[in-house]
């Protein structure tokens, strides 16, 4: 045992400094995890997400193709589904195009518009893309359809992100 003597004064100090200390830990600690957590979370951005699509059925006609992933947000989870307008080119090369006008968001058709066959149409205002997605000056749409990246695996299309279009120069 050591000689020197703890007064009642310096334990009670001790005693709450130290009880002061882990209730300050206690609260600061999930306010600290809340700041860090998604920096640490692994992002699924680079993920890609089957379809139905078989690849063999493809051709150069523009299909519609919807799939279903589960969204997970913070303690909700749900599933959402997304469309994309899916063809080969050319070269057989597969182009998976957003449905999604840059206009004002609405949904648009392959061949929506009886007097423009071979064009994808936004039927909220007019607006037209050439079927590699590029906008047709002179209607609403400022920018191209957006593209996703693809990947085939056991004859089944995956679909990645949407990104700015890269076939129309």
């Amino acid at each position: 045992m050591s000689k020197h003597r703890v007064s009642r004064r310096q334990f009670l100090n001790y005693t709450l400094t130290g009880v002061g200390g882990f209730m300050a830990a206690g609260m600061l600690m999930p306010m600290v995890r809340f700041a860090v957590d998604p920096v640490l979370k692994t992002s699924a951005a680079g993920d890609f997400i089957a379809t139905k699509q078989k690849v063999s059925e493809l051709t150069n006609e523009p299909v519609r193709v919807d799939y279903s992933y589960e969204q997970k947000d913070a303690w909700y989870t749900s599933e959402v589904t997304h469309t994309a307008w899916v063809y080969k080119n050319k070269e057989g090369n597969i182009i998976a195009l957003s449905p999604v006008c840059k206009h004002l968001g609405c949904t648009v058709n392959w061949a929506g518009d009886k007097n423009n066959p071979n064009k994808f149409y936004c039927p909220c205002h007019g607006g037209m893309y050439e079927k590699n997605g590029k906008n047709i000056p002179g209607t609403p749409p400022t920018a191209p359809l957006d593209t996703y990246p693809t990947k085939e695996k056991d004859g089944i299309l995956y679909l990645g992100q949407p990104e700015p279009n890269k076939y129309v120069k």
